[in-house]
């Protein structure tokens, strides 16, 4: 959807100086002075390239990681925002009422996974799509970006019977400044939630987060 603005870090190449001459030659050293003082320019463009506010991101590449530990419903056949309401990791991407937002155009790797839980007698499904805009203007849904998924029946009446599973792809993003991606479902029966499990016993093991997503850098180019 975004295009990306390109940051060109350029190569240094040391100058070729010329040879001095036998005698001292005033316009001659002022000759090498002027071709040193662009090859030192080159320098100083290349490390603010490399190490400026914007241009840092070459080395300290934005990143971050998001989840939510509730249980989320929604109605069937409706589009649904899919809820990210905490921040884990963050460096110039951050969670701003679940979009997921850049501060420097790139390709980025956004990852994610779901767990879904059915209490119904019968299978349905579950379709997950992505959706990217800028605040600047409206948001629209990602083109073949939708997940097609079914979810088993429970396998009885009762807590802890409920179908089950969790499901998870990523994808490459080409965002601009400023950009934000969501993620969205819908379902074919509102008995299919997204669905968050307390830390358990038999064996001990943690609790589980209903959603949880990342967003990774990966290239300005």
């Amino acid at each position: 959807m975004a295009t990306t603005s390109t940051l060109a870090i350029r190569p240094t190449v040391a100058p070729r100086l010329p040879s001095a001459t036998p005698a001292y030659d005033p316009s001659m050293l002022d000759s090498e002075n002027n071709i040193l003082r662009l090859y030192f320019a080159q320098l100083d463009n290349f490390t603010q390239s490399l190490l400026a506010s914007d241009g840092g991101r070459f080395i300290s590449n934005p990143y971050g990681a998001f989840s939510d530990y509730t249980s989320q419903t929604t109605t069937a056949n409706t589009a649904t925002l899919m809820q990210l309401t905490t921040t884990d990791f963050s460096n110039k991407v951050s969670l701003d009422t679940s979009k997921i937002r850049v501060v420097n155009a790139g390709i980025y790797n956004l990852q994610f996974s779901v767990q879904i839980q059915n209490t119904d007698n019968a299978q349905h499904d579950v379709s997950i799509w992505l959706r990217q805009g800028n605040d600047g203007g409206s948001s629209t849904d990602i083109t073949g970006s939708t997940g097609f998924i079914s979810i088993v029946a429970r396998k009885s009446a009762g807590a802890g019977n409920e179908g089950h599973g969790i499901f998870g792809w990523n994808y490459y993003l080409s965002m601009a400044a400023n950009d934000y991606v969501q993620i969205y479902w819908s379902t074919t029966n509102a008995a299919v939630t997204i669905h968050t499990y307390a830390a358990a016993t038999g064996p001990v093991r943690p609790s589980t987060a209903s959603v949880v997503a990342t967003l990774s850098f990966v290239s300005a180019l």
